[in-house]
């Protein structure tokens, strides 16, 4: 069963379009030659709705969607031994996106460089133990910082606006509600902010002012249950800049 939480997170969608995506993700195989009209039919909806659900999942309509979709899904249901061969196999040069020469010098202008004021570092979940490496890597180089997540008061992030020079926050789906509001905030209070999310476009990252894409293998793996290069993968943009602060 393909659990389908973190692709919608975000997008609001309403009891129909779930039941419509359900139904596109069982008959993966079928729906293409169903087409707009018989897809809608057989789950008691309209077109027009299978359209808007395409929409609201950010493609540009009901084609884009499958293409979209297919090579995700395939991967969920194939997730046995091919899985563990596909991460053995992984070439690590392709795991990060968008983490250019210019783009790590931000992260050292912006991030590395602050010495008066605070970073601070959020994630939940299982972002949380990625979030913890970062902070106490930047404790170790001497940076001031400070480390939250979801059960934390909000009081530690709002009480202390004024001596936060720096945001990071890591979300792999990059669609956390906590995460994004708590950046939304950021970015309104003028702060730098940098988002460690997976390749795909995502809320949390087009608001960033630096987002560093993860290649994430099983993108649909909602629990993360199945082995990810996610978390260890991100380390790797800390490392050249350590020999630069």
């Amino acid at each position: 069963m393909i659990d389908l939480s973190k692709l919608t997170a975000g997008k609001k969608l309403t009891s129909l379009e779930k039941a419509i995506l359900q139904y596109f993700v069982a008959h993966i195989d079928t729906v293409q030659d169903m087409g707009v009209r018989a897809v809608a039919s057989a789950t008691y909806t309209s077109p027009a709705s299978v359209i808007r659900l395409s929409k609201k999942l950010g493609y540009t309509g009901f084609t884009d969607m499958y293409y979209s979709l297919l090579p995700m899904i395939k991967k969920a249901e194939n997730n046995s031994n091919t899985e563990n061969e596909t991460i053995l196999s992984t070439d690590f040069k392709s795991l990060i996106k968008n983490c250019s020469y210019e783009n790590t010098q931000q992260f050292i202008d912006n991030v590395l460089l602050l010495k008066q004021k605070y970073i601070f570092i959020y994630a939940t979940g299982f972002s949380q133990i990625a979030a913890e490496y970062i902070y106490k890597k930047l404790l170790v180089l001497g940076r001031k910082a400070i480390l939250a997540s979801g059960s934390d008061s909000v009081g530690v992030f709002e009480n202390n606006l004024d001596d936060i020079g720096a945001m990071i926050v890591v979300s792999k789906s990059g669609e956390t509600e906590q995460v994004y509001r708590k950046l939304k905030k950021a970015v309104d209070a003028e702060i730098y902010t940098v988002a460690f999310t997976k390749e795909t476009d995502n809320r949390i990252g087009l608001i960033s002012d630096l987002n560093i894409q993860i290649l994430d293998i099983h993108q649909l793996d909602d629990r993360n249950m199945l082995p990810n290069l996610f978390f260890p993968a991100f380390y790797y943009p800390l490392n050249p800049l350590s020999n630069n602060t």
